[in-house]
């Protein structure tokens, strides 16, 4: 055995000590399992263990065995069934690599080279088995200590984060990862104070028994889910509509549904736009469509600059003062400006459809069967539409 193998080796016990001293300042659930006296001295031996078999292993260039990484997952599942996060996980596995190299530069001196790179050369694939089989049972633990819904929302962070534990999460839960989702966001209007948590956790119980996708409430009066596929796909958006139209229904008031579609790995960009969208969605009691980009990139655009967004507020409050103006208009180009069709909808005569149109030009100054009038009068009612139902 080289002379830094040597040295690592006359220095496992310090090392092992001052990683679990690490761990328990850095990471405060960590320091909640380490406080009593034999889990601190178990934490303690296990730190130990990884470094001699480190030593003993990479200095002969073998891999970890079966009865090892099996020590490693019994370690990971300790840690759950202790009540340690996920995030806490995380941030252990990270202070570790950290350690790792320390105790690496602190080793290495003049003349270790090689034995340095046939070090590191373990290391790498060597430490990420250790990693996997770390999380493995860490996740697996966590079953015992929370509930399906509570990991399915895990499941939704780690994706839309970025997370590479999504894999391992999805394993567990027993569900396969699609190369692609549509981030649908679900915005609840806000009357009076949201669902308490209590009842957040109930409705997410309910959609993911019936609908098995990553979601989460991301926010008090926001759900997102992912949905396999891309939102072009028509059997996609039925389905992102049908859980919205259940969320609306659970929440028993009015929701606006914006979505986004991306490749697995580029969620975080596809929640961002997704949420965009959502805003500038209309609010129904009963959701019709599930909004993307083309179909409010105008109010995006419109969005983005004040002086247009207080003129469409202007034209707003005109339309207002008509009878049921915005409904109308906004029946009347989802229609295709077909006016039988409009008063079909609205359960109304032709000629009071025309009534109404022709009292929105008179309220404007703006014809709403020509191209401006298309182009600006949409726009209002979007706006208004997005705000209230």
């Amino acid at each position: 055995m080289g002379d830094l193998f040597k040295l690592l080796e006359s220095r496992i016990g310090a090392n092992a000590r001052r990683s679990v001293e690490v761990y328990a300042r850095e990471v405060p659930e960590f320091c909640a399992v380490a406080a009593a006296g034999p889990q601190r001295d178990a934490l303690v031996e296990f730190a130990v263990l990884l470094r001699r078999r480190t030593v003993e292993l990479a200095a002969d260039e073998r891999p970890l065995g079966g009865d090892d990484l099996a020590r490693i997952v019994a370690a990971g599942r300790e840690r759950a069934l202790a009540g340690m996060s996920l995030a806490s996980h995380d941030h252990v596995l990270g202070l570790h690599s950290a350690l790792a190299v320390q105790e690496l530069h602190e080793a290495a001196g003049p003349g270790e080279a090689d034995a340095l790179m046939r070090l590191l050369g373990w290391l790498g694939p060597q430490g990420t088995a250790a990693k996997d089989a770390y999380t493995h049972g860490f996740l697996d633990g966590q079953g015992n200590v929370l509930t399906f819904t509570h990991r399915v929302q895990q499941l939704a962070t780690a994706l839309l984060g970025g997370d590479p534990v999504a894999a391992g999460l999805a394993e567990v839960l027993g569900m396969t990862l699609a190369p692609r989702y549509t981030v649908t966001v679900v915005r609840i209007a806000e009357r009076g104070a949201p669902p308490p948590a209590g009842e957040r956790e109930r409705i997410v119980g309910a959609l993911t028994a019936e609908r098995p996708v990553p979601l989460r409430w991301r926010e008090p009066l926001e759900l997102v889910a992912l949905v396999p596929g891309d939102s072009a796909q028509a059997r996609v958006r039925r389905r992102a509509l049908d859980l919205a139209r259940a969320v609306a229904s659970a929440v028993g008031r009015p929701c606006a549904v914006g979505a986004s579609s991306a490749n697995r790995h580029a969620l975080p960009d596809a929640l961002a736009m997704a949420r965009r969208i959502s805003a500038a969605a209309p609010l129904r009691a009963v959701p019709r469509e599930v909004s993307t980009l083309q179909d409010v990139f105008v109010e995006l655009g419109a969005g983005r600059l004040p002086e247009v967004e207080r003129w469409l507020r202007q034209v707003a409050q005109q339309l207002a003062r008509g009878p049921d103006l915005v409904a109308t208009l906004d029946a009347y180009y989802r229609h295709d400006m077909n006016r039988l069709a409009t008063a079909s909808h609205l359960h109304i005569h032709p000629r009071t459809v025309d009534y109404r149109l022709h009292r929105a030009r008179e309220l404007t100054g703006i014809a709403p069967a020509t191209a401006h009038g298309v182009r600006v009068l949409t726009a209002a009612v979007a706006r208004v539409l997005a705000v209230s139902a």
